[in-house]
């Protein structure tokens, strides 16, 4: 080889600090354990397949009776939902449930799936959580990263006409999510059913149900917070527009959704 095209071999790189940074943090995640996180993405997303997409919870009449008709209106509608329904009743119940299935408080469990059944206050609305419930309990009965963890099949299989919280939270109890994360992630997964079904309904474009998610994502965590902590005695459902939106949307002529 001549001079002119020998060249020396370059020294090994040396990652930058944002780079060296990154590694370590990577490292530590997988010394942690991400599974969870990873079976809780899973629950949340939305190709579980327990048709959440085709309900609305009462938006669609409220879309079909003038009360939604814009993205602010939208913003509205379903940010107090969020906030004096979600936030104060069945997300502090999930966390209660979670930690009956850490307990192993069967007649707990038992008693706060009755209690949810007994706060839909509409056909629609039962109808919903039941069906979905029972769709993710056949799904986590046949799905062996559920179903191969001793005990906890059988444990799920014995309630009766099971609400989709209680088995939303057999699935995240069993895959040892951390409560505040799993409280977070079902909020978020029912705030973006919720957009998209505004989406469709109203209608919106793409990047207004964007907007959306990130404005009332921005409560999620405070929201979250708070109902892990929320005594029973303080939990409350009191939202007689979501029940007159759901019992009319049962008569509507023509729908999209189911509830």
């Amino acid at each position: 080889m001549s001079a002119a095209t020998h060249r020396p071999m370059p020294a090994p790189a040396r990652p930058c600090a944002a780079a060296a940074a990154v590694i370590e943090c990577n490292a530590a995640g997988a010394g942690r354990g991400l599974l969870p996180l990873v079976r809780l993405l899973q629950l949340a997303s939305p190709a579980l397949p327990v048709g959440a997409y085709t309900y609305s919870q009462g938006l669609e009449w409220a879309v079909e009776s003038g009360l939604v008709r814009s993205e602010a209106e939208a913003a509205a509608w379903i940010g107090e939902l969020l906030e004096w329904s979600l936030a104060r009743f069945e997300v502090p119940l999930l966390g209660c449930q979670l930690a009956a299935w850490s307990r192993n408080e069967d007649a707990e469990l038992a008693r706060l799936n009755d209690d949810f059944l007994a706060s839909r206050e509409t056909a629609e609305l039962r109808a919903e959580t039941v069906q979905m419930g029972w769709s993710l309990v056949r799904l986590l009965a046949e799905l062996d990263a559920f179903a191969s963890i001793p005990g906890w099949r059988a444990r799920l299989l014995a309630i009766e006409a099971p609400a989709f919280p209680t088995a939303w939270s057999a699935a995240a109890a069993a895959w040892q999510v951390a409560p505040g994360e799993a409280l977070v992630a079902y909020l978020w997964a029912w705030l973006e059913n919720q957009v998209m079904a505004a989406v469709k309904a109203v209608p919106l474009g793409q990047s207004a149900g964007q907007r959306l998610l990130a404005t009332l994502g921005d409560r999620i965590p405070a929201l979250a917070a708070a109902a892990l902590v929320l005594p029973e005695t303080a939990w409350s459902n009191y939202t007689p527009g979501l029940a007159i939106a759901s019992s009319r949307h049962e008569t509507q002529y023509t729908r999209l959704f189911r509830s």
